[in-house]
């Protein structure tokens, strides 16, 4: 077993560090409370070459693997910046794997250069209001015409919309009552989101909110065929190639966070004095922190795992699901123990901590909840009956 990240994998993360860290807290209170997009912070990033991490060298990328990425986006977090600011990338480096497997050479040519300088905005729409998890049920459609298609349906809680010139984008066109297998008869688009053709409304939400959510309503919008990512009715398993990392991004990114809480409660534990003497002092104060370190570490030697075996090609379903899991409840209960550790003032926007909290809340809904990696586990480790 070896557990030590390379030279080269420090270094990133050095880097990573040292430039997420130059945006403070402060910046990101002040977005998140006006519901601005962090463009300054995003722009910085773009320039320094991050945002291709992992998209191939032949289109301007990194050519890294999952492994980086996941540790750009720790760092990314625990900087303060937590998921206002990891949501402004996370989906190039993940949403755009779909194009990298399955996307035809022009689509590749045409897409992946611009999204690895930042120039190009992309989201990715599966979450229907109907639907929610269970993706087989969505119902927008996609009716083959001459050309192409024409997409009719209603996307929500689509992350950067508003945003974005883009759309990774997954429809049917088959019916689901006229498929054999409910997975199949999905097809997934690169569409441009236009305006006139689709109607984006932000949903107002707890926290994140630099990078607005939005309802999506697509409206008798025509799509060349050459839109289409690979081949008709495969969708569903092309989206496949997206989750696994995409629960080890957002493992590393609950971590993240829960790193940026622990680090701001324990510096107030050390410099709050009462009775006398630091609160620190006090076991009821030390051991909950101590515990929230403990959990933090455990976790993240699930994450590692799971991104290391992704790298190497190994099977990482149950990996990838057990560090989501681990991450986002470590994650959370550090952020909890933050603002306990300040008493009523982890509830004043001041310390920042009531932030971190909003945010780690997220990562125990998204991008599956708990509920459901429990049902992977216990259906495709264990052996036990589908319980839905």
């Amino acid at each position: 077993m070896h557990f030590e990240l390379t030279p080269d994998q420090e270094q990133l993360r050095a880097g990573a560090r040292e430039l997420a860290r130059s945006f403070g807290d402060d910046y990101w209170a002040e977005k998140d409370q006006k519901v601005e997009f962090p463009w300054e912070f995003y722009n910085a990033f773009a320039e320094g070459g991050w945002l291709g991490i992992a998209i191939p060298t032949e289109f301007g990328g990194g050519g890294l693997g999952i492994t980086e990425a996941a540790l750009l986006l720790e760092e990314i977090a625990a900087s303060g910046a937590g998921m206002n600011g990891c949501s402004t990338m996370h989906l190039t480096i993940f949403g755009l794997n779909t194009i990298v497997k399955h996307g035809s050479a022009d689509l590749q040519k045409e897409i992946l250069p611009s999204a690895a300088d930042g120039s190009l905005h992309v989201c990715f729409g599966v979450t229907e209001p109907n639907a929610g998890t269970d993706t087989t049920s969505i119902t927008t459609f996609a009716e083959k015409v001459d050309g192409g298609y024409v997409i009719n349906g209603r996307k929500v809680w689509i992350t950067k919309a508003g945003d974005s010139q883009k759309m990774i984008l997954i429809t049917r066109t088959t019916k689901r009552e006229d498929v054999t297998r409910s997975t199949d008869g999905m097809t997934l688009f690169l569409i441009d989101i236009d305006r006139e053709k689709i109607d984006l409304r932000a949903i107002p939400k707890m926290g994140r909110n630099a990078v607005s959510s939005y309802e999506v309503f697509i409206d008798n919008l025509f799509v060349p065929e050459s839109a289409r990512i690979g081949e008709e009715g495969k969708g569903f398993k092309y989206l496949l190639d997206g989750l696994n990392p995409e629960r080890i991004l957002l493992a590393h990114e609950a971590l993240g966070i829960g790193r940026a809480a622990l680090e701001k409660a324990t510096r107030y534990a050390k410099e709050r004095v009462v009775f006398g003497r630091p609160i620190g002092k006090n076991q009821g104060v030390a051991f909950p922190l101590a515990e929230a370190q403990i959990r933090l570490d455990a976790a993240e030697l699930m994450a590692r795992q799971a991104a290391w075996r992704y790298d190497q090609g190994l099977p990482c379903g149950q990996q990838a699901n057990s560090a989501k899991w681990l991450c986002a409840e470590a994650g959370f209960q550090a952020a909890d123990q933050a603002i306990q550790t300040h008493g009523g003032m982890g509830y004043a926007r001041e310390y920042h901590v009531e932030r971190y909290f909003r945010e780690s809340r997220i990562m125990r809904l998204a991008p599956v909840s708990q509920e459901m990696v429990l049902n992977y586990v216990s259906q495709h480790v264990l052996g036990l009956p589908k319980s839905y």
